[in-house]
């Protein structure tokens, strides 16, 4: 079968599918992208069938939006599905890595297909290339080496024979899965060749559950039973596990209580006598407590960065063991943790049977309700608000109002409010990219959620900092007929590091909105949204924001709520996070910060 490298390409990706549990899924659902130079006469002809082929095609503003997208659509699968991305040459492929580094980080497949220089190099350089002294065969595309899971760049049509199932096999499996880069140069991607047919044929990616070990599993059961305050995290494995339902037989049955992250939100239904809510830096005071205490950790499916460790001044129990259980090594591994490698269902369900007959004491589970109860009526408290509107009392508005929508956020000081205040029921309800905490997610999400999901509202959470760095999705949502709301806090600047530089010691410098002489900088939120194509609706108090979320209701296409807040309204912090203080400064509220600081690190318990 004679085709150029791009159409065999495109074919391939066409035919390629996921199963697990039985069910089957298109791994690439579509392709988005940015024509230029470096793409349009190869990918761009290839992909004018593309549409036949079961690969739409999408046209987004910006390119790195259009990889923010494919990570949420791939999130919302629970990563069985998800898109690729083509860019130009040059700018256009830089421009996708910063979504590459949160694909990888995030543990979340996206393919990722930038043009590349000349691999004859007759017209060398050509437009938009880097000219390095000393290495001629360098690339812009290099940039994405460290960021990726697996990176190629094609310079022979027959390379694709052998890479093309390897990158289908990074994407598809759960530990090794992360941004996938195939660098295409230019003349390549026009080059036929004559391909065997059977490289086309359907080819079905079985995603593995990695099963657990009778002898791990025996060990942590032993460990459970000699324990006396077990506390079980649970993080983004959990949910990709499809593990809710074993997580609650397990919790229910060894009467054991389940702290949350942000990935592992929604884990449990947030009104379950056993979920204690958010732990860490971001957490709230009961799961913190129990951590705090326990003589013995499970950590399910999370990666155990610092925010749900508080940068390792959490556990404070010397005597406290860990158990990691993770389909990643190297995360089931710390902490020192006894590592139990496998799929979280598997793991949670044969735990429970090895458990058979053991429970947590009642002392235990009468403090852990108790805790529950007062975190509870803390979070009742944040949610009412008092004054004028805050953000907290926005997050609890909106939720009241949309109890079974999709929340979208990324970055500032929302991610903390919402961990905390956000009511879901179930996984998808909560949608929060935290492993980057990329400023500019939020939008592109809301169309990635959206496309992987039209059965529930998605209501995309965003401060006006982040809005200013990437609105032009907006625009991308019109021309497809998607539909979400976006809720547009407007609060006068960066605030969340606002005011952490606040609590360092420092005076404003640098993050809130203002001129260069100092006064406050006015944008017109409502009408870039509307001129942008967005239906507009503005806020500047309780009742104001209940009236625009009810004429909301029911009205389709993007709608952005603009809502204007008090920035000094903050939801408290019940967790350290560490961020260093400068240990000499002619502030002397920075030198209070420093020793505030310095009395939180000898809390630090080392682990390894």
């Amino acid at each position: 079968m004679k085709l150029t490298v791009a159409q065999a390409l495109v074919r391939y990706l066409s035919a390629q599918y996921t199963e697990r549990d039985g069910e089957r899924r298109r791994l690439i659902a579509g392709v988005f992208g940015i024509f230029g130079h470096g793409n349009l006469p190869g990918l761009g002809e290839a992909l004018l069938g593309g549409g036949r082929q079961g690969l739409p095609f999408y046209r987004f503003q910006n390119e790195q939006a259009m990889v923010h997208a494919a990570i949420a659509y791939a999130k919302h699968s629970d990563r069985l599905s998800t898109f690729a991305c083509t860019s130009s040459i040059g700018p256009g492929a830089t421009n996708m890595v910063t979504g590459a580094a949160a694909a990888t980080i995030n543990r979340l497949p996206v393919l990722l297909l930038p043009a590349d220089y000349f691999a004859n190099r007759l017209p060398d350089p050509v437009l938009q290339q880097l000219e390095h002294p000393l290495d001629f065969d360098a690339s812009v595309n290099d940039a994405f080496r460290p960021v990726a899971r697996f990176f190629a760049r094609i310079t022979r049509p027959e390379q694709l024979l052998a890479v093309l199932p390897q990158a289908m096999r990074v994407l598809t499996d759960p530990a090794d899965t992360g941004a996938v880069v195939l660098a295409l140069p230019e003349d390549v991607q026009t080059e036929a060749y004559d391909w065997p047919e059977d490289f086309f044929a359907e080819k079905v990616w079985r995603v593995r559950r990695p099963p657990p070990e009778p002898e791990v599993v025996a060990q942590v059961a032993e460990l459970l039973r000699r324990s006396e305050r077990p506390l079980l995290i649970a993080g983004g494995g959990v949910r990709y596990s499809r593990a809710s339902e074993a997580l609650a037989r397990f919790a229910e049955v060894h009467g054991i209580p389940v702290a949350e992250t942000q990935a592992g939100k929604g884990s449990l239904p947030w009104d379950h006598p056993l979920n204690m809510g958010p732990v860490g830096a971001s957490g709230g005071f009961a799961a913190n407590r129990l951590a705090e205490e326990a003589d013995l950790v499970l950590a399910v499916g999370t990666r155990l960065t610092d925010f749900p460790t508080a940068s390792k001044t959490l556990f404070q129990n010397i005597e406290a063991r860990f158990v990691g259980i993770n389909v990643a090594p190297a995360d089931a591994h710390k902490l020192g943790a006894l590592a139990l490698v496998a799929d979280a269902k598997l793991a949670l369900e044969a735990l429970d049977e090895a458990l058979a007959g053991y429970a947590t004491s009642e002392v235990y589970r009468q403090e852990v309700e108790r805790l529950r109860q007062a975190w509870l009526a803390e979070l009742e408290g944040l949610r009412q608000g008092k004054g004028s509107l805050s953000q907290a009392e926005t997050i609890a508005l909106v939720n009241d109002l949309f109890p079974e929508a999709v929340a979208i956020n990324a970055a500032g000081s929302m991610p903390g409010d919402l961990l905390k205040l956000w009511r879901t029921r179930d996984p998808k309800g909560y949608h929060v990219e935290y492993g980057y905490s990329t400023m500019g997610y939020e939008i592109p999400a809301g169309l990635g959620v959206r496309l992987a999901d039209a059965s529930r509202e998605v209501v995309v959470f965003i401060g006006d900092g982040s809005y200013l760095m990437m609105n032009s999705e907006i625009v991308t949502a019109r021309a497809y007929g998607l539909s979400f709301l976006v809720i547009l806090v407007e609060n006068r600047g960066f605030q969340s590091i606002h005011g952490l530089q606040r609590s360092l010691g420092s005076p404003e410098f640098g993050n809130e909105l203002r001129d260069a002489r100092g006064n406050p900088l006015a944008v017109d939120f409502p009408a870039h949204a509307r001129a942008l194509g967005a239906q507009v609706w503005e806020a500047w108090d309780r009742d104001g924001l209940r009236r625009a979320l009810e004429e909301v209701k029911g009205v389709g296409g993007v709608r952005v709520v603009v809502v204007h807040v008090n920035p000094e309204a903050r939801t408290p912090s019940y967790g350290f996070w560490d961020v260093p203080v400068a240990e000499v400064s002619e502030f002397p509220e920075v030198r209070q910060a420093r020793r505030r600081y310095e009395e939180a690190l000898r809390r630090r318990k080392l682990r390894f």
